[in-house]
């Protein structure tokens, strides 16, 4: 089947056919985690987004080069990233350890929190410290062409020099006046030309641990550089899908384009693709709120505004289930319908070995075959692929029960559908591939522990959960009794 894919562009504010500027070649860019805590769901949101997008493309035949990159220097505090202390510094002094130990042990935990959650590793991962050289050629190309100034040591972007022949504003449709109107007075403005200009490259004050040599002195570069720059070598001064949270769009990704229009004249993605914030009982996510909290505190349901742990395919499915551009609200109901959701389409999907066809048949699949096909293509709608899927899943059951008779063709074709569109596409896998008899055998070991707990044996308590806990499973002690669930 021949298919035309369309995307949403937040460029141009409207779906656009997806046409690729080297098929089958897709370069795709999407902006990693700043390594200096563990990763938030909403995070994962943004990633298990592209992740249907890689997945999806390499479905329909493409071969997509998919950079991914970690920022392991240059972030800085303030909301345009650099103004304040780096945030990795900033950890590593508080917990007394080398900037690089706080950047190890989160990008660690950011990988295993993405197998976990069944998100394929990027083609390429590159780090802002392993691309150092690339950025100081980067912002000398800029200062070449006149886009930027030195004052002492620290190299800043023209903002309204580059606005009189580009538009500053072009992803978020603001105008440079209403920016400017907006601004506030923040540290280090008196060295800037203009309000709204952002440092390319840094000099390091005494005492910044974090700092490399260049031809404007000691320093370190501006988090919108590494983008830009890392973009650029991999993927070249142009390419096809450059993604990201949409809380990106007035600064990261609104700086990326001023650069990279700067230095090679030419907007670096032709496809601009932003995933929506998630909410929680209609509040946003935040730390100040008190409503925000970590993958494995949803697995395990270690959290005071959860009822219960849940799966990890669970998450990806609820994730899933609302279209990356919509608001997702959190909440345990929905939660708990997705669970239900989750449970119900796997249970279809145990089925597809145990049916049989018959001489003849009653059903087509090939028009359901298609509506996959046109929901995927309507800008990756995963919502409507999955009530899809629910159809598919209705006819297995019936094939099952032998209410439904189907041929061998449409039976074949059937299986296909299921196995594409839910492992190869979705990227949910069977959580119950290890038995149905593990709820027995985890009961039982519960009773064991419990045994153990009221001999006052907690050597052998403590053993069997650490034991299960580096096993994938997670015991927790609660008012209504123990409980399990799987990291």
């Amino acid at each position: 089947m021949e298919q035309n894919l369309f995307v949403y562009n937040t460029l141009s504010r409207k779906k656009e056919k997806f046409v690729p500027l080297h098929p089958p070649l897709v370069g795709m860019y999407v902006c990693g985690p700043t390594v200096y805590s563990d990763v938030h769901l909403g995070n994962c949101r943004t990633y298990i987004s592209f992740d249907l997008i890689f997945r999806y493309l390499t479905y329909l035949g493409y071969k997509v080069r998919y950079v991914r990159n970690v920022t392991d220097a240059g972030h800085l505090e303030g909301d345009a990233g650099d103004e304040g202390e780096d945030k990795i510094e900033k950890k590593a002094k508080l917990e007394h350890l080398e900037p690089m130990e706080i950047a190890q042990k989160y990008t660690i935990g950011f990988r295993e929190v993405m197998q976990i959650l069944n998100i394929l590793p990027p083609s390429i991962e590159p780090t802002a410290t392993g691309h150092i050289i690339e950025q100081i050629e980067l912002v000398k190309l800029i200062l070449q062409n006149g886009y930027a100034y030195e004052v002492d040591g620290t190299i800043y972007f023209d903002v309204e020099k580059y606005n009189k022949t580009q538009d500053y504003g072009i992803l978020s449709r603001r105008n440079l006046e209403d920016l400017l109107a907006n601004t506030r007075d923040l540290g280090g403005q008196e060295e800037k030309r203009g309000p709204l200009d952002f440092a390319l490259w840094i000099k390091a004050k005494p005492g910044h641990l974090m700092k490399w040599p260049s031809p404007w002195g000691l320093g370190f570069p501006g988090w919108h550089l590494e983008c830009s720059a890392m973009s650029n070598k991999y993927l070249g001064k142009q390419f096809d899908i450059h993604g990201g949270g949409l809380d990106l769009v007035p600064t990261h990704h609104t700086n990326e384009i001023a650069q990279n229009m700067a230095a090679c004249h030419t907007n670096p993605a032709k496809y601009w693709i932003h995933t929506n914030m998630l909410t929680v009982n209609g509040q946003k996510m935040s730390k100040s709120l008190g409503n925000s909290f970590l993958p494995h505190e949803l697995f395990t349901g270690q959290n005071s505004i959860l009822n219960k742990g849940y799966s990890p395919m669970t998450v990806r499915f609820f994730i899933l289930q609302a279209h990356y551009r919509s608001t997702l609200d959190f909440g345990n109901e929905a939660m708990q319908a997705s669970e239900k959701g989750f449970k119900r389409l796997m249970n279809a999907f145990t089925l597809l070995d145990k049916l049989e066809a018959s001489a003849s048949g009653e059903v087509e699949i090939a028009p359901l075959l298609q509506r996959c096909y046109d929901a995927m293509n309507d800008d990756f709608n995963s919502p409507v692929l999955i009530a899809e899927l629910f159809e598919a899943s209705r006819i297995v059951n019936s094939v099952y029960d032998k209410s439904l008779r189907i041929d061998e063709k449409n039976l074949s074709l059937l299986k296909q559908l299921m196995h594409d569109f839910i492992v190869d596409v979705l990227g949910l896998k069977n959580e119950q591939a290890a038995g149905d008899d593990l709820p027995n055998v985890m009961n039982m070991i519960m009773e064991l522990r419990k045994d153990a707990k009221q001999n006052r044996d907690y050597a052998t308590s403590d053993k069997i959960r650490e034991g299960l806990q580096k096993i994938g499973f997670q015991l927790n002690d609660g008012k209504e009794g123990m409980t399990w669930s799987k990291l």
